[in-house]
């Protein structure tokens, strides 16, 4: 099968000449790390944009800590969103929920230091937002980032990802005022099969990444 992309870098160059194409004033790029680092840095390096980390915690329920009955994604002001099925099931307490949004909330500031020092988040409100991962599978993690750019007042929302399924697309969708993918494969199996090296993003790499780019 005939890959789409040498790397998520060569993945990224390709999409910001996909993104050239849309009428955008003064965006800010967000990655969603690890893994969507790479491709960010090109499409920011394209659009002469200011690159930063979208860094999403997934809130699992009391007992059940692999089940998301909700996700902190952090920012300029941190937004929890939550799962209505999910929480209607679970009967998450309101301690519990306080609880576990502090301790997400603690994990993504350990690692938003490790990446980028002292440097505080960007702020998107007023802003036109690229939101950018190397692929999506299921999407659970890109919704609530989407929802809680919106809740953060974005102006406007580009979703922009290599590849994904169609209908995690066309659900995605509603969510963004616009997306690019560049490929949506009719038998989607997963993210790694258009790259010809999809080796793990390091923490290393991310850190190298970022500081080659300053935010504004």
């Amino acid at each position: 099968m005939a890959r789409m992309f040498a790397d998520r870098s060569d993945a990224g160059r390709q999409l910001a000449a996909a993104l050239a194409k849309l009428p955008l004033t003064d965006p800010v790029v967000l990655a969603l790390p690890r893994g969507g680092v790479p491709v960010a840095s090109e499409v920011a390096l394209a659009l002469h944009a200011p690159l930063d980390l979208l860094i999403v915690r997934k809130i699992g329920a009391p007992g059940r800590e692999e089940y998301g009955i909700g996700a902190l994604v952090d920012g300029d002001d941190p937004q929890v969103v939550f799962n209505d099925e999910a929480m209607a099931r679970f009967q998450p307490s309101p301690d519990y929920i306080a609880a576990e949004t502090a301790r997400q909330i603690a994990e993504i500031e350990r690692r938003r230091s490790a990446y980028l020092g002292d440097r505080p988040p960007l702020s998107v409100k007023d802003r036109e937002v690229v939101l950018v991962d190397d692929g999506i599978a299921t999407g659970g993690t890109v919704r609530a980032a989407l929802l809680a750019l919106r809740k953060n007042g974005a102006k406007r929302i580009v979703l922009a990802v290599p590849v994904a399924p169609a209908d995690a697309i066309a659900s995605l969708g509603k969510e963004a005022d616009d997306v690019v993918c560049l490929v949506t494969p009719e038998r989607f199996y997963a993210v790694s099969q258009q790259y010809e090296d999809f080796e793990q993003t390091t923490d290393e790499d991310v850190i190298r990444l970022l500081s080659t780019r300053d935010g504004k």
